[in-house]
């Protein structure tokens, strides 16, 4: 029957199109070029995500010789201080070389020596395993490749609302940013590679979209996960990195490894400790030794020159244009670093959707890679490799699917509540204030280090925020409405970080979950996951404690 709002139909629907959801379409179309593939992306795919162009490095290959899966997972429990799901991990750490040989046949530049040999720097506890890649167009070599596949792409197209039919997924509802228009795609299966949230704490110059990761994620792969009755786990784990003060912009690797000194506020050299972002944090707050600052002025012109190469082309471009306005420069100045905002990822720390090692969430049909999902620490690696995998899976679970169906009363649900909002207009308060205010109280009682009490008074007031965000904040335009969605993302996402952060009684990860009430490591009653799912209602959430996976004797 005709439907009084646009309809499409596929076999794989993808939700968001940055690294992993990229890649899961290219490898969806290399298993089947057949298939039909759709990716709803609420920016523009061709610089969309975290790695909007270019990157330095591939952070985690097993490069035969030099490392392997094992290692790689004994490294990575040491730096997840033992919070870590291993099959996943592994098999990751297993993928990372045949990845690295794929982005090669695409052309993907890895500078090797006059011996043929990759450079491979250590920044894990043991073992080396991050390889220098010298990429400035990776993310258009990405989105070229999956258009010239004949993958569908919906640009400016956020996800509102999972569909699902007898518990397992079946499609999403959209909303186009820029007109508002309602779009419903039924699929055979969903691959949720939406990013972490970004847009969580608020930095400490008070601009909303200076954060680290792409400002555009605000926990959407999240709450539609969780909205979907999917676990989910590691929202205690609030990230704050310590990186360039005001521009939040890659740094310490890139120069460490290359022989950059470390000085603290006193001029300590911490250089030779290669200390970790959670030290430096320590330093910072605890022992109020900070903020520390790079220097480069000894090294040799040509070192320097290798520096600026990759922050200024590979990395962000704007760099260059940040340090001139500050008057750095790197043969005679320093760079002032600072703590971050606090935000919640998947690739970088322990945040989100629980998955298995075929991506597999615990909805039939809905499967997650990249910073959605929690590949514990991942970073691009486990963006590509897990976007694979989640290809290969959703595109067996499509095959058994059947037909593509779902109910039309969840698509008008989604229109009504639209509508609903956009009689908006006369409330009083503008939606980037709103957002202010939010993000402030985040980083008053969500941000470590945290108490029974903080994180009471978080759960109070994201609830006063649901209701205030429907009675007060105004919406004037379709930007309006889709920030709207945004906000209350955000809010969900800091509901479940307290609820999260409450259960775990004890402290871990350094800073980023430091409890004055309980301020020690608890590893006999605590090496543990918190486990978040859907009550009867979004704002009722479902805390359990669950055991980590490990590996199966014999499975390595």
């Amino acid at each position: 029957m005709q439907k009084d709002f646009p309809e499409i139909s596929c076999d794989i629907l993808i939700i968001g199109g940055g690294s992993a959801g990229a890649m899961a379409a290219i490898r969806a179309k290399e298993i089947d070029p057949s298939l039909d593939v759709v990716i709803f992306e609420k920016g523009e795919i061709t610089y969309s995500g975290c790695i909007a162009r270019g990157m330095d490095a591939l952070n985690i290959v097993a490069v035969p010789g030099i490392s392997t899966p094992e290692l790689y997972v004994d490294a990575s429990r040491m730096a997840c201080e033992d919070i870590l799901d291993e099959p996943p991990s592994y098999r990751m750490a297993q993928r990372s070389w045949d990845m690295l040989r794929k982005l090669e046949n695409w052309n993907v530049c890895f500078p090797v020596d006059a011996k043929g040999q990759y450079e491979v720097l250590q920044v894990h506890p043991k073992g080396r395993f991050c390889v220098t890649m010298k990429e400035p167009e990776l993310k258009t070599i990405l989105a070229k490749r999956l258009r010239d596949l004949g993958v569908r792409v919906l640009n400016r197209t956020m996800a509102l609302e999972l569909l699902t039919v007898d518990g397992r997924a079946a499609g999403a509802v959209g909303i186009n940013v820029r007109t508002g228009e309602i779009v419903a795609c039924a699929a055979k299966s969903v691959i949720l590679t939406a990013g972490g949230t970004a847009r969580f704490g608020l930095p400490n110059n008070g601009y909303l979209y200076g954060v680290y990761d792409y400002p555009g994620n605000t926990g959407d792969g999240y709450c539609l996960a969780y909205r979907a009755g999917a676990e989910l786990s590691g929202f205690e784990y609030t990230l704050i990195y310590y990186i360039v003060k005001d521009i939040n912009a890659p740094l310490l690797y890139i120069t460490l490894t290359r022989g950059a000194k470390l000085l603290n506020a006193f001029g300590f050299d911490k250089s030779r400790e290669h200390p970790s972002i959670k030290s430096m944090l320590v330093d910072h707050h605890r022992e109020g030794s900070g903020p520390m600052r790079i220097v480069m002025s000894h090294l040799p012109e040509q070192r320097i020159r290798e520096i600026e190469e990759i922050l200024f082309t590979t990395e962000r471009p704007v760099q260059e244009r940040f340090y001139e306005g500050r008057g750095v420069n790197f043969r005679t100045g320093e760079i002032e670093l600072w703590p971050t905002e606090c935000f919640l990822c998947g690739g970088h720390g322990l945040t989100g959707v629980r998955v298995d090692e075929n991506a597999a969430s615990t909805v039939p049909g809905l499967y997650a890679a990249g910073d959605t999902s929690l590949v514990a620490r991942g970073h691009l690696t486990g963006a590509f490799v897990f976007g694979e995998i989640a290809a290969e899976s959703a595109t067996e679970y499509a095959r058994r699917a059947g037909k593509t169906g779902y109910d039309d009363g969840q698509v008008r649900e989604a229109i009504r509540d639209r509508d609903a909002r956009f009689g908006q207009g006369a409330n009083p308060i503008p939606v980037e204030e709103f957002e202010y205010k939010v993000r402030r109280i985040i980083n008053d009682y969500i941000v470590p280090p945290k108490n029974e009490y903080k994180l009471d008074r978080a759960l109070w007031w994201m609830e006063r925020f649901r209701q205030e965000l429907r009675e007060t904040v105004q919406v004037r335009d379709v930007h309006d409405l889709f920030k709207v969605y945004e906000i209350e993302n955000i809010i969900q996402c800091a509901d479940l970080s307290a609820h999260a952060s409450r259960a775990r009684k004890e402290s871990r990860w350094g800073m980023w979950h430091y409890r004055t009430d309980f301020p020690e490591r608890n590893d006999a009653d605590w090496v543990k996951h918190i486990v978040l799912s859907r009550g009867t209602e979004p704002r009722d959430v479902k805390t359990t404690i669950k055991d980590i996976v490990r590996l199966q004797e014999g499975a390595r």
